[in-house]
């Protein structure tokens, strides 16, 4: 960081001298135009290259055993263009491997391909992907996932909760979206900007996504009970039981989204205050179906503590809540 003393012209001009440095690295030189623009929180960016196309960031990778996990690192840090190049032919595998990783991230695309070397490139463009928008779409699904889960486990609909499972990876799909996307934001101002986020809220939409992602994964895990006890009878009051808790759950985090995006820290508030609700009915749910169920005791108390968990991401998101500003 460097400090400027601001002075002022005669004629009432405000104006701070640019670094040295900066300006010869930039290309800068007397009659240089550079763009300043105003952010939400009152800062101004001063930009050298506001008018250069961006140079596409490209990166090449070797072929490893863990080159799937390397083609998704490298798509989460925002690189456009992804090349993976092998010193001979490209074995099978790893062809196999990278088609596999590109398959879980929207937007890459096999753009070249042959004897030794594929190259990927990501067609999005960040500014159409607001990342409220995807995080809202996120959460749509993994909320539509818990419903259904404990749907099928309580009708013993196998398809349903196969249905559930499936949708898991369009969960993830969009978790590694907006990861990009976010830290694409944090690398430029001028998109912050345009999508309406500011860099210090990226670090909460990270975690909720995150958080939303876990709650997909647990209800993954309902889904894959529900599977095993495909058809099975259960008895009106566990049913009862399960709904009741399922349904404070998925109100819990409805509504924390909901006042993470409002700011409601009145809202926010109301998912916390239920924890002795959600303890109460897992307590209830426990002791029934140890004393009267016990052939499936193990399945439905697991059954319950995921929606349990679900509940306590629900109250994680509602705590990055912060109130309105001024």
């Amino acid at each position: 960081m460097e400090l400027r003393r601001v002075q002022r012209t005669s004629g009432g001009t405000f104006f701070v001298c640019l670094p040295k440095d900066w300006a010869t690295r930039s290309g800068l030189d007397r009659s240089s135009v550079v763009s300043l623009s105003e952010t939400a929180d009152g800062r101004l960016v001063v930009d050298a290259k506001y008018s250069a196309e961006r140079a596409p960031q490209v990166v090449v990778i070797r072929p490893t055993p863990l080159l799937d996990r390397e083609v998704v690192g490298k798509y989460l840090l925002g690189y456009d263009i992804i090349r993976v190049e092998a010193k001979d032919r490209m074995s099978t595998e790893d062809r196999e491997r990278i088609k596999q990783a590109s398959s879980r991230l929207i937007g890459l695309e096999i753009v070249e391909e042959d004897y030794s070397k594929i190259v990927l490139q990501c067609l999005l463009e960040p500014s159409a992907y607001p990342p409220e928008k995807i995080l809202q779409r996120e959460h749509s699904i993994a909320s539509s996932m818990h419903r259904d889960a404990v749907t099928a486990l309580i009708e013993g609909d196998a398809h349903l909760a196969k249905n559930v499972i499936a949708r898991d990876n369009e969960v993830n799909r969009l978790y590694f979206l907006l990861v990009r996307i976010l830290r694409t934001v944090i690398r430029n101002p001028g998109l912050s900007e345009k999508l309406g986020i500011l860099p210090i809220d990226c670090l909460d939409y990270r975690l909720t996504a995150s958080l939303v992602e876990v709650i997909g994964d647990q209800s993954v895990q309902i889904a894959g009970l529900a599977v095993k006890l495909e058809n099975a009878n259960v008895a009106k009051e566990l049913a009862q039981l399960l709904l009741k808790l399922h349904t404070v759950a998925f109100e819990a985090h409805e509504n924390a989204l909901k006042a993470l995006f409002t700011r409601d820290i009145a809202l926010a508030e109301s998912v916390r205050s239920e924890i002795k609700n959600v303890l109460g009915i897992y307590g209830e749910i426990e002791s029934v179906v140890q004393t009267r169920y016990a052939d499936i005791a193990p399945q439905f108390l697991a059954a319950a503590a995921s929606i349990s968990r679900i509940y306590e991401h629900g109250v994680d998101i509602a705590d990055l809540v912060m109130p309105k500003m001024g």
